[in-house]
């Protein structure tokens, strides 16, 4: 019977210390890459494989963190993720994702999952948790940190965008372009703190430029493309329809701009579009979408350059980064001729 590799072997092997062995798999960044990758052969022909339940230099556990988002059906969380994904890597972690499709009794079970395998840390998507999942971090002494919607009174550190913003500068652009008989499409406000904060800002400013909103011009989708153009079609089969449509984010978007093309509408002709996100895909669509850019990478860079740091550093203070947003005007929208 063949003898179980070890962290000894792999430092003869190697023709390195086991200390060195071992900072090259906590703290990668600190070994010469000519020496990383002697190790790494070393660990490739011996077919090492750590004893990670016996790991706790460093406060490490497990070198996994876990992030929880609400969807993974669309690219809407893909470049955060994998930002994210790679700015951990670089301290030595990999990542377990979970997805609760915005239930957040099924987000509470997937971070108590994700700690019973003694994960290092847990990264949750938005400001809108349970009060259960909230103390089952604080009672844990868990690192966590929240993505995507940055909140100056947040509860954990947060790394993310202000979405009452994003709202405000996508109704300020349809303003600008002279429009006044305006729509909304949004996704469901409640457990989704990120939609919340759009459809306010959007609101707040329409209502200030005495935009009056028709409850019939305002539907709500979940982020299916199939769903967003068929409520957008009930909204603009009406006799009376609106000039221009906001919508929450960039998969209603285009959702929207199927619907219309669905019933014989141009986009921009007979009806400006505008998003929020810029997504992957939205710029080279054809029309292109006009949307509200958050910076789905950098946010995902920092939250995990954050959360690793923390968990390596042993580090409790609590930090919030608010990452800046731009308005890219492009083909979806169109001002008005007598504006």
């Amino acid at each position: 019977m063949i003898d179980k590799v070890d962290i000894f072997a792999v430092a003869k092997r190697a023709q390195v210390s086991i200390s060195t062995v071992s900072r090259t798999f906590n703290h990668p960044d600190q070994v010469k890459p000519a020496t990383r990758k002697k190790i790494d052969k070393a660990v490739r022909d011996l077919g090492y494989i750590r004893n990670r339940a016996a790991q706790t230099m460093h406060g490490i556990r497990s070198g996994t963190i876990g992030l929880v988002v609400p969807t993974i059906d669309h690219t809407i969380f893909a470049e955060l993720i994998q930002a994210f994904s790679q700015s951990v890597e670089a301290h030595g972690f990999v990542i377990l994702v979970a997805s609760h499709g915005y239930d957040l009794e099924r987000e509470y079970a997937a971070v108590r999952k994700f700690l019973e395998h003694r994960v290092d840390g847990v990264a949750l998507i938005g400001q809108d948790h349970s009060e259960e999942t909230y103390q089952l971090l604080e009672s844990n002494k868990t690192p966590a940190i929240s993505i995507w919607n940055y909140d100056a009174e947040s509860r954990l550190s947060c790394v993310g965008a202000d979405n009452a913003l994003a709202g405000q500068l996508a109704a300020q652009c349809l303003l600008d372009h002279g429009h006044r008989d305006i729509g909304l499409l949004f996704p469901p406000l409640p457990d989704n703190d990120r939609a919340r904060g759009r459809f306010d800002g959007a609101c707040k400013t329409l209502a200030a430029a005495g935009v009056d909103l028709q409850e019939r011009w305002m539907t709500e989708s979940l982020y299916s493309l199939s769903e967003a153009k068929q409520a957008v079609t009930g909204i603009l089969n009406r006799e009376h329809k609106p000039t221009a449509l906001l919508c929450g984010n960039d998969v209603l978007a285009v959702g929207a701009l199927y619907g219309a093309q669905s019933i014989g509408l141009k986009v921009p002709d007979h009806l400006s579009i505008i998003g929020i996100g810029d997504f992957k895909g939205s710029e080279e669509m054809t029309p292109a979408l006009t949307t509200v850019r958050l910076p789905a990478r950098e946010i995902g860079h920092l939250a995990g350059q954050q959360l690793a740091g923390s968990i390596v550093g042993n580090l409790n203070q609590t930090v919030r980064i608010n990452c800046a947003i731009t308005l890219n005007t492009r083909e979806t929208c169109k001002r008005l001729q007598q504006f």
